[in-house]
């Protein structure tokens, strides 16, 4: 792992989960970590939902945009997350790929996507405590 890793985050639509870790990532780790989003048929805009529920964390995704996943996003990358978009991500050697079994908030209520976003929430805090030498500074 290098000392400022990249981590890719992939769902479906590029429009909820993978735009809140991304957030997130960004966020808990004090810009230590590159972060990509990306998804297998993106959406054209990220979930308001989701952007409401990120807002009340203070973290602000609302001018993030869905994009596409590509080869070079993976091969950029030093970890790959991907949440519930199957065979879709092209695997190399050498990468670390978690596969999140996290619920789609996709057209869900906001306790439903709070429920996702405190989930997604402590699987980047676990993520981040694994792969930075020492904590960010707040």
């Amino acid at each position: 792992m290098t000392e400022s890793p990249t981590v890719l985050f992939v769902c479906v639509h590029n429009a909820g989960r993978s735009q809140m870790a991304a957030g997130y990532m960004q966020s808990l780790s004090g810009g230590r970590v590159e972060v990509l989003s990306a998804g297998s048929a993106p959406k054209d805009q990220i979930n308001p939902i989701a952007i409401e529920a990120m807002a009340e964390e203070g973290i602000d995704i609302a001018n993030n945009t869905p994009k596409i996943l590509t080869v070079e996003a993976v091969q950029e990358s030093d970890v790959v997350i991907t949440m519930g978009c199957g065979d879709t991500c092209p695997i190399f050697p050498g990468k670390r790929y978690e596969d999140w079994e996290l619920e789609d908030p996709a057209g869900k209520d906001i306790v439903t996507v709070r429920r996702v976003r405190d989930d997604i929430k402590a699987r980047i805090s676990a993520l981040l405590a694994e792969i930075l030498p020492e904590p960010a500074v707040s």
